[in-house]
């Protein structure tokens, strides 16, 4: 059934290529397909979900999402600029930085999603821990059919705060019948065309020239600080890189390095960053041309693109406000204030604002005041201890976090022209508020706005660079002076990456796999399960099927007061009654090897005095309560 699912792609990514091409017809296919494939993937996201709100997310409402996609780019097709191919100077240069990194990305996914090795699934460090909640998520929401979900790692009723729309995008394919390998990464390939394509593409447009787009971009997803420096000591350190969990260069919190490579531990293993960046990256390169370069005209597309990245990554949606916010005052004090250069703001701020609130009103902005340890105030971000002291001297803390980049900030912010200051900013801003404010219990997150400045300081750094040693006349010395640069503020990136690439963990075994295959089958889609709190629990994350009780790591990250369901799966092992299996409405009862390990004192023979065995396989037995 994959082959159905390929189309549905298609179908929609057509569809964003269409729109892509009427915004900016004079556009080349190095700016067109990574412009598409970020309006496709918004439109996959936006679309089904709004059909399945009403409908159920179930076939038919997918079914005329796709009626309606293939409807518009048919339309778009017949009515838009006829296509021709637009002489395209700079793809060369574009596809050089995007095809190492697109093979990189691709042998990570590989390994690293739900890769069959000897009958169990493996997967990389990165990814061992969020990609069972994000499986669990992307099942449920398709096994039930609920939008807005329902909560499916907590008993009771909560609410879904989480931004689910960077999980339906994967949830369409396994209604169509896919695999779930397969549902997971499809979207995906689509989201990484558009983030590596459109951050060049923003670059050359800001900087106007691709040989420093190419230095940006390099900046940026490979970039680090000085975090290499604590492993040259001792060559068991070095090789300590590549054996360890998280001790690598980007990310060693013994030292207080945590700014961490974006591929690896943004972009593959956080589905909400890598979907965010998927619209956020567009979004900017439509805003700078819109603001910067006066076609007023791309409103229009700038707000189609937008409409689901609230729900998508709240934090994208945010760092894009702040930085429009620095774009309209660029307008407002720059440009003369007549209707025509202010009423496209004005426009573009109703519509988001209007569809923008209607998505979050039940959901993000809820949660904020619903849920525990969010919105607060905060100073430092992860630098800052609890007693508010420091941890490291601020400035010290993002040099050898940062590296290079950080050091050059303020003679390159100097060195820009006055346009790319006004973009920057939208960045100083960004990184104003999340030195001052958390939006979420875990402070660490604040880092999915802070990457957002840094993508911006990272153009000006290239720019101040290529400028500075193209005035070295020997080319050999300008070329040594670059390699320098970049080993400097690149190295640790490369190591990161390549600890990644060996890694190799288990996270699934055969009969965890065939246990969860059974569920799929033959339990009821609502079923209640009690369960170990295992963050690899199989019938949550490979059977999405709810849970009383799920990972700490996750509820709690999510802003969930959980302490209720948490002693309630312990009393139900150790001390349990009817009553109160009623009472959180519990369906099946799994007995397996995290139930024993993490729980004392379970009483198993209380169940199986009173309830048939509904599934054994393993060490692994299912009690069925109801029925």
């Amino acid at each position: 059934m994959n082959i159905f699912s390929f189309v549905y792609l298609v179908v929609f990514l057509l569809a964003g290529f269409c729109i892509a091409r009427r915004a900016l017809p004079q556009a080349g296919l190095s700016v067109s397909i990574p412009l598409g494939c970020g309006f496709g993937v918004s439109l996959l996201a936006f679309v089904p979900a709004c059909f399945a709100v009403v409908l159920g997310f179930r076939l038919p409402a997918l079914l005329l999402a796709a009626a309606v996609v293939a409807a518009l780019a048919v339309w778009l097709a017949r009515h838009g600029t006829p296509f021709t191919r637009v002489p395209d100077l700079d793809a060369a240069a574009l596809w050089a930085c995007v095809l190492p990194l697109a093979v990189v990305t691709l042998y990570l996914l590989h390994t690293h999603v739900l890769h069959l090795v000897d009958g169990s699934y493996h997967t990389g460090q990165s990814c061992y821990g969020d990609m069972a909640m994000h499986l669990g998520f992307i099942k449920n929401i398709a096994v039930t059919g609920k939008l807005p979900p329902v909560y499916p790692l907590l008993g009771g009723e909560h609410r879904f705060g989480y931004p689910f729309l960077c999980e339906t995008v994967s949830s369409v394919f396994l209604v169509l019948g896919a695999d779930a390998r397969t549902a997971y990464l499809l979207p995906m390939l689509a989201a990484f065309i558009s983030v590596y394509g459109m951050m060049w593409q923003l670059a050359r447009q800001v900087l106007g020239s691709a040989g420093k787009a190419c230095l940006a971009f390099w900046l940026f997803f490979m970039g680090s600080g000085f975090g290499f420096v604590y492993f040259l000591g001792s060559a068991e350190a070095f090789a300590g890189i590549f054996t360890g969990f998280y001790t690598t260069p980007t990310n060693y919190t013994a030292e207080n390095i945590v700014w961490v490579n974006p591929i690896v531990d943004l972009l593959i293993p956080q589905r909400a960053t890598l979907f965010g960046w998927c619209v956020l990256f567009p979004a900017l390169y439509l805003v700078w041309r819109f603001c910067m370069e006066e076609e007023t005209r791309l409103w229009r597309y700038l707000a189609l693109l937008v409409l689901p990245l609230p729900l998508m990554h709240t934090h994208s949606a945010l760092a894009l406000v702040l930085i429009c916010l620095a774009c309209g005052m660029y307008t407002l004090v720059c440009r003369p204030r007549t209707k025509a250069v202010l009423a496209p703001w004005g426009w573009f701020a109703l519509v988001c604002g209007v569809v923008w609130l209607v998505e979050m009103w039940n959901t993000v902005f809820a949660q904020s005041l619903d849920g525990q340890h969010m919105l607060r105030l905060h100073l430092n971000w992860i630098n800052g201890q609890d007693d508010g002291t420091l941890k490291d001297n601020y400035f010290w803390f993002y040099i050898k976090n940062i590296g290079l980049v950080y050091l050059l900030l303020i003679p390159a912010f100097f060195h820009a022209k006055p346009k790319q200051r006004w973009l920057y900013g939208g960045g100083l801003a960004i990184l104003v508020l999340a030195e001052f404010v958390v939006f979420q219990p875990n402070n660490y997150d604040n880092n999915k706005l802070l990457y957002i400045w840094h993508l911006l300081g990272c153009l000006l750094v290239a720019s101040l660079l290529m400028d500075w040693f193209s005035k070295v006349r020997a080319i050999p010395w300008r070329a040594l002076g670059l390699c320098l640069c970049c080993f400097i503020a690149m190295f640790g990136s490369v190591l990161t990456v390549g600890r990644e690439a060996l890694s190799d963990y288990w996270q699934w075994s055969a009969d965890d796999i065939a246990m969860a295959d059974y569920i799929d089958d033959n339990a009821e889609t609502d079923a209640v399960f009690l369960t170990s709190d295992s963050h690899l629990c199989p019938v949550f994350s490979l059977a999405g099927r709810r849970i009383l009780c799920g990972s700490g790591s996750f509820v709690y990250y999510h802003g969930m007061n959980y302490t209720a369901e948490y002693n309630a799966m312990h009393q139900l092992y150790e001390n349990p009654d009817e009553v109160f299996l009623a009472q959180w409405g519990i369906d099946y009862v799994l007995f397996d090897s995290y139930v024993f390990s993490n729980i004392q004192n379970v009483d198993e023979s209380w169940y199986a005095a009173r309830y048939p065995l509904w599934y054994e396989n393993g060490g692994s037995r299912i009690y069925k309560i109801n029925g």
